[in-house]
């Protein structure tokens, strides 16, 4: 009787829209699902505090418009410096206890904030939750290579839809404070993301660490630990491989920041450039942040589907360039056209940054796991999560010191770049995985 409730069931399933049906059904199981849920709720309060923080450092703490940006570029650049710390201390400890760590370490710097004024105290404390924040992510990504196996692109397109549903949510609830105005709905903002990281750890902490430090944990004929000993046990260090030494590895890392572009084109680019050199009603801004996200959940798990492996991903590299060629095209020809044609210009460039973000979101994590060597995976993925965090950094100075400055020419010159460097991302990109296959294929020398 059982086991027709259970066919039953995976008959629903897979009349279900495969979204649904893969939240239901996670590569990796329980614990899949737990950790997507603790996604979600994270990225709802990140989404509040987005929102809120600017003008929060603005009308509450009276900080002036260099102090905010001088502190927000200092947040930029320690999380520079989260992604390879969480990836050399994953070689060494649990993955999931540096990952509650990092929730509860970002649990209190943000009620800090309720109590610090004084600003080189207030740079200290954004700072090192920016970090807190990056390691995060990068030990969610360690835990989904270790849990999801070969099936980590499913699992990073449901990933990237629950992140963008809980932004989305964030930003909702932001609203109704923003409206308010009052510090003390701005406090009730900030106690909200503090309490979505608590969540967040409490659920992380009802999973079990994955074994093993590579991809997929070998198989073994040993016993399999009890739940207490597989949650206490520490991965052993990798044995003499150091990203920092790995040239072509770290070429890789160097090319995949411009291939992180599209989050500052979409964020900043286009609107900035529709208000400074386009006809477009401002009301068209939010539209942008909606077609993303809906865009995002409707399609992400499609275009990882076309993504099977490590080749898959170069190729993905390549449409990527391409498709930034094209969304920086059409901000070039938005300036000096009449409201209409440029909005239309706009709402199709916005398009075009979300199918970059896509083609990305599928490269980007699977070369970076691909390219890796099994046995100092985590320290590797590390150094690769500095690329998102640089471009952070310096993608908005681009943009608004050099392309945006030189007008529709420098958004031509940008897609341009981008192309070409996509194309020497694929070619390298291929090159190191025949590497990497040779040296696996090479004949291991005797034991002693």
């Amino acid at each position: 009787m059982r086991r027709g409730g259970e066919i039953r069931k995976t008959r629903r399933a897979e009349r279900e829209p495969g979204l649904v049906a893969q939240l239901r059904r996670p590569p990796g199981g329980r614990d899949a699902r737990i950790m997507l849920l603790a996604q979600l709720l994270d990225r709802a309060g990140t989404g509040v505090w987005a929102a809120a923080c600017v003008l929060y450092f603005t009308f509450v703490i009276g900080l002036d418009a260099g102090q905010v940006g001088l502190l927000l570029g200092a947040s930029g650049v320690a999380g520079i410096a989260g992604s390879p710390l969480a990836g050399h201390l994953a070689d060494r400890f649990p993955v999931r206890s540096l990952l509650i760590g990092a929730h509860l370490l970002r649990l209190v710097t943000l009620c800090l904030l309720l109590l610090v004024t004084d600003f080189a105290l207030l740079l200290c404390v954004v700072a090192v939750t920016h970090l807190g924040d990056r390691a995060a992510k990068t030990l969610e990504m360690l835990f989904a290579t270790r849990v999801a196996g070969e099936r980590r692109a499913t699992y990073q397109a449901l990933s990237r839809s629950s992140a963008n549903a809980g932004y989305a949510l964030g930003a909702s609830l932001a609203a109704i404070g923003l409206a308010v105005g009052t510090r003390g709905a701005y406090h009730v903002l900030i106690l909200a993301n503090a309490l979505s990281f608590l969540v967040a750890a409490a659920l992380v902490w009802h999973t079990r660490e994955p074994r093993g430090r590579g991809l997929v944990a070998a198989p073994s004929p040993a016993p399999v630990p009890d739940a207490a000993t597989e949650a206490t046990a520490a991965p052993a260090p990798a044995a003499g491989r150091s990203p920092w030494r790995d040239r072509g590895y770290l070429r890789f890392v160097l090319l995949d920041i411009p291939m992180n572009l599209d989050d500052s084109i979409l964020g900043i680019g286009i609107p900035l450039w529709l208000v400074s050199r386009t006809t477009a009603p401002h009301e068209l801004i939010p539209a942008f942040l909606v077609i993303n996200t809906v865009l995002v959940v409707v399609l992400q798990l499609r275009v990882s589907a076309k993504v099977r492996d490590a080749r898959g991903a170069t190729g993905a590299v390549a449409l990527y360039g391409l498709t930034t060629l094209l969304c920086c095209g059409l901000l070039a020809a938005a300036a000096g056209r009449g409201a209409w044609a440029a909005s239309a210009a706009l709402l199709a460039a916005a398009v075009l940054a979300t199918a970059a973000e896509l083609m990305r979101s599928v490269s980007s994590w699977e070369l970076a796991v691909s390219l890796a060597p099994r046995e100092a995976r985590a320290s590797y993925l590390g150094v690769a999560g500095m690329a998102q965090s640089v471009q952070k950094t310096a993608g908005p100075l681009l943009l608004t010191g050099v392309v945006m400055t030189a007008g529709p020419a420098g958004w031509l010159a940008l897609g341009a770049a981008v192309a070409g460097l996509s194309l020497v991302q694929r070619r390298a990109g291929l090159r190191r995985l025949e590497e990497l296959s040779a040296r696996s294929a090479a004949p291991a020398p005797a034991a002693a």
